[in-house]
């Protein structure tokens, strides 16, 4: 599918939370998404890997859009950004990832948010919205998610949304330019109370 065809075909994917919408990033983002990160980078740059010289460029996100473009369409990844319902406000963003199918049949579910919209429930009602899609659309059984130890309010909001901790794995992911050990959570199927 042409990178057009699979913005054009977006609509298929809004879920719906608490307050919040989420959906696909579209090229006309670009304006409300740069000027999001870059106001908060100091807030995010802790948790994320090193961002690129050039990561809040046009051209970067151009990148961006085609790499989620060839991810949808493999079936491996599903990005979303997330919107303050209200008002369509762009408030941070939400990936579901190395989505395994066969005897594995889960994905790893990474989020961020802008600084000014942390602790106001947004990012749960994503987490939310996005488990149930894993679990009802994607036919999943197991999501995974994982944290720097140091990141309490992550940490809280995965026990909040039904993960568990599972175990700490070291050198997990590079952050910041080094690599970080991380806390594990998982969430299956039968845990999510989706009924």
């Amino acid at each position: 599918m042409a990178l057009l065809d699979w913005i054009s075909s977006d609509a298929a994917l809004v879920l719906e939370g608490e307050g919040v919408r989420l959906r696909p990033p579209r090229s006309n983002d670009y304006a409300e998404w740069s000027e999001l990160r870059a106001v908060s980078r100091d807030f995010l740059q802790p948790w994320e890997p090193t961002w690129p010289a050039d990561d809040l460029s046009r051209a970067a996100f151009r990148r961006r859009l085609a790499a989620y473009a060839r991810d949808m369409d493999a079936g491996t990844a599903y990005p979303f950004f997330v919107l303050r319902a209200e008002d369509d406000r762009l408030v941070g963003g939400l990936t579901l990832s190395n989505v395994r199918r066969g005897v594995a049949q889960s994905a790893s579910l990474g989020y961020w948010v802008g600084r000014p919209y942390a602790r106001h429930g947004y990012t749960l009602a994503a987490v939310h919205a996005a488990t149930r899609f894993a679990f009802e659309r994607l036919r999943l059984h197991r999501l995974e998610a994982a944290c720097l130890p140091s990141n309490a309010p992550s940490r809280a909001l995965l026990l909040k949304a039904g993960f568990r901790e599972e175990g700490t794995a070291r050198a997990y992911l590079k952050i910041n330019g080094g690599w970080r050990d991380h806390l594990l959570f998982g969430l299956l199927e039968e845990e999510a109370g989706l009924g």
